[in-house]
């Protein structure tokens, strides 16, 4: 995909078109904040605003589609126990590919992974992972530790959001993804 101001307005009203207001704001805040990591860590520009943009292009679909991908693209069924909270990076992916024709392998695992982190996760992964998390319109406890955190080092923001997203899925009792317990392993846990 060449990526030019004519493909990214096409993008951009194919993305508006599949989501609220207040969701694609935030989409473009994880868009301006996703490049300045970018420009600070040397990642290509052009990966990470698209990256940014489509990260939560499948937000808002109901559950019935993601189970109707889940089970016509032979994903593990174990995923039906889950919900949007995990559905709307790791098979949303499968969306963006299909229908905004987005097929690089490195954008769509950004995707993937930008809400349950992975053990191993490349630079790319990681600025979406934390953007996501920093962006301006987020007002969340210790989100301003966070954004100074990230601008200092990208692998202590991903410890950082982990072990405090870790936190509140445990205090609010709720179910933890295997893979997001695989990341707090790798990015928080010491290591002896």
């Amino acid at each position: 995909m060449k990526y030019n101001e004519n493909t990214r307005t096409t993008l951009l009203e194919k993305i508006k078109a599949a989501m609220s207001e207040k969701r694609f704001n935030h989409v473009l805040g994880v868009e301006a904040v996703a490049l300045s990591l970018a420009e600070r860590y040397g990642e290509s520009k052009e990966k990470v605003s698209i990256a940014a943009l489509t990260h939560d292009y499948a937000k808002e679909r109901s559950d019935s589609e993601f189970k109707q991908v889940i089970r016509d693209y032979d994903y593990d069924l174990d995923l039906l126990n889950w919900n949007n909270a995990i559905w709307h990076g790791l098979v949303g992916a499968q969306f963006v590919e299909k229908e905004l024709g987005i097929t690089d392998e490195s954008i769509l695992q950004a995707i993937r992974l930008h809400t349950t982190g992975a053990s191993q996760m490349s630079l790319l992964d990681k600025i979406i992972y934390v953007a996501d998390y920093i962006e301006a319109g987020r007002d969340i406890p210790g989100v301003e530790k966070a954004r100074a955190i990230a601008k200092k080092d990208l692998d202590e923001a991903v410890a950082y959001e982990t072990k405090h997203t870790l936190a509140h899925l445990i205090d609010i009792n709720a179910p933890i993804y295997p893979k997001t317990i695989e990341t707090y392993n790798r990015w928080v846990a010491k290591k002896n």
